[in-house]
């Protein structure tokens, strides 16, 4: 994502910019092996700053590190940041009044030193998702703690691929000097010859191959498990795991699934992990909580539709503002619309009960409505509108999700009306992901029914008027300013949000074959008086996709070919 000022190279670790030699690296990689003893019980008896990004998950991470905290009466002070340049600013502030700086979801994937240029005292512990991890950070032994789920599969090169010592060079440029016969100092003079060339091939080679190897580890970029599910495993290792932490570790896990962050794969089996928890966590609660009280809670393990917000809308909505069957029916058509209403008939629903309220249509309707829907769905294309995900009953009659608490978090972060200082919608969006500010909750939800809304009306018309176009190895589509709700998508979740649904119908729209291979950049205006863009790229769409974005590198790459003014400020860099 990009528009607007310059950006110090310094910012991406690696490339031409990582240093050959560094003395100070063990050659080991710094990942803590245990978070209780090398984290926790480090930071508990001290003032910490808590640096967190501006996202679903970063947020639930911060929630349960600060239920931890409150706990064990640690003091903090959070700081928002959305950006690198929020960061380094915040850490500036900061840096004299604390020794000990938390980072989560942001951090991982450039030189922090680097960036921050910090007193040897200072030490960071990051908790980041995004993919590379700076080789840097993961292999400094001092000051930079990194945060990891073991068995998370992280390819960092080895220490001596990608690091000289210091001392080999120096040995290079030594010459012997002593008080020889002339032919024996010739004789040794031309061997020292052969052996400094031998020796400047070998280096050369050796760059060569670590150039390689660097730009193989850093050409994509993806994201590890979750945060809220690092933090959680930290909760549970101390036995300090509570049921509103489990939750935040399963919104967490479902906003990266949302916004398309991770793989199938990745979401089933981090889901499955989760299920053996919640099963513990109710068995554990069944003596207390025999029955739904006005102030219980309970997470349950469901398999739900695949329809955005759909409990909390009508039927109707939900089925053209979900993504998956929008694109499936092609709803921007004359034919889409007639499709949807083949659909419902062959459900049976009159489109009465569809349109209204879902909480107000017939029991007897909605009781077996996830079955009615599955079985028409595969008629009409449709075989993936069942997942697995959770659900949380709050008292009697709040039911919500983790797909609402994520739309619904993440609306009321990007809340494009002024309501207060910067900080205002983090805020918000933090307190909503507690039990006790339903209202809140219930704005956000607001919110993002008219974001998607928003998006599907964008979509529609990109689509009816060709806005998408091949630009040879990548599809472009640019909104212009006057376009309608074109505000909502100067910020970077919704402009993301909007190319993937749109990318989506795209390939469902299109009968050329090789555009359907193609990935989407897509710019919309960000500051109109400053006359800047915002910039984001999508990977192909694609049943055996990775989720490995490569736009990060290209866009650095594009910028500095056309010595455009552009910056890189978002912490993810596609």
């Amino acid at each position: 994502m990009g528009g607007g000022a310059d950006l110090a190279p310094s910012l991406r670790g690696g490339g031409p910019w990582l240093p050959l030699f560094r003395r100070r690296f063990p050659a080991a990689a710094m990942f803590i092996s245990d978070c209780r003893r090398e984290f926790y019980d480090v930071i508990v008896s001290q003032r910490v700053l808590l640096l967190v990004a501006s996202d679903v998950d970063a947020l639930c991470a911060c929630k349960i590190l600060q239920a931890l905290f409150q706990c064990d009466h640690v003091q903090y002070t959070l700081v928002p940041v959305s950006g690198w340049q929020e960061l380094e600013t915040a850490f500036l502030e900061h840096k004299d009044q604390f020794t000990y700086f938390v980072l989560i979801n942001c951090g991982a994937n450039v030189d922090l030193l680097e960036i921050l240029q910090p007193e040897e005292d200072t030490f960071f512990f990051v908790c980041d998702s995004h993919r590379p991890i700076n080789v840097v950070n993961v292999y400094n032994d001092t000051q930079i703690k990194l945060l990891v789920k073991q068995d998370d599969d992280l390819d960092v090169p080895a220490y001596d691929d990608i690091f000289r010592d210091e001392e080999d060079e120096e040995e290079d440029s030594e010459n012997e000097s002593d008080g020889s016969e002339p032919s024996e100092k010739r004789r040794r003079f031309e061997e020292d010859v052969i052996e400094r060339t031998m020796k400047r091939r070998q280096r050369r080679e050796w760059e060569a191959r670590r150039r390689e190897i660097l730009f193989d580890y850093e050409q994509y970029e993806y994201h590890g498990t979750s945060s809220a599910m690092v933090m959680f495993d930290l909760a549970w290792i101390m036995s300090k795991d509570l049921n509103d932490m489990l939750w935040w570790a399963i919104v967490g896990l479902t906003d990266q699934w949302v916004q398309d962050k991770i793989t199938q794969m990745k979401y089933v089996t981090d889901i499955g992990i989760l299920q053996r928890h919640v099963s513990r966590h109710n068995h554990r609660n069944e003596d207390e909580e025999n029955s739904l009280s006005i102030d219980c809670m309970r997470i349950a393990f469901e398999y739900d539709l695949r329809l955005a917000l759909y409990q909390h809308w009508s039927l109707y909505e939900s089925l053209c503002n979900t993504s998956y069957t929008s694109a499936s029916l092609k709803l921007w058509s004359v034919q889409g619309q007639k499709r949807l209403r083949e659909f419902l008939a062959d459900m049976g629903l009159p489109l009465k009960q569809v349109k209204q309220k879902f909480n107000s249509m017939d029991m007897s309707l909605k009781e077996n409505l996830r079955e009615m829907i599955e079985e028409s769905a595969n008629k009409f294309g449709m075989k993936d509108l069942r997942v697995q995900t959770f659900s949380i009953h709050f008292g009697f009659k709040n039911k919500f999700s983790a797909s609402d608490i994520v739309y619904a978090t993440a609306s009321l972060m990007e809340n494009i009306e002024k309501e207060g200082p910067e900080t205002t919608n983090f805020i918000k969006a933090l307190d909503s992901l507690s039990r006790g500010n339903l209202d809140k909750l219930h704005q956000g939800l607001d919110l993002a029914k008219k974001q998607l809304r928003a998006i599907q009306q964008t979509v529609a018309s990109c689509i009816c008027t060709n806005l998408v176009i091949s630009q040879g190895p990548f599809l472009y589509c640019s909104l212009m300013e006057g376009t309608p709700d074109v505000k909502l998508f100067s910020k970077p979740v919704s402009l993301c949000l909007l190319s993937k649904y749109l990318l989506k119908s795209f390939v469902c729209s299109t009968k050329n074959k090789r555009c359907k291979l193609l990935p989407l950049i897509m710019a919309a205006p960000m500051d109109v008086e400053q006359g800047t863009v915002i910039m984001v790229g999508i990977p192909p769409e694609t049943e055996s996709s990775d989720k490995k974005n490569f736009f990060g590198r290209a866009f650095e790459k594009a910028a500095d070919s056309t010595s455009s003014r552009t910056l890189h400020n978002h912490f993810d860099m596609s």
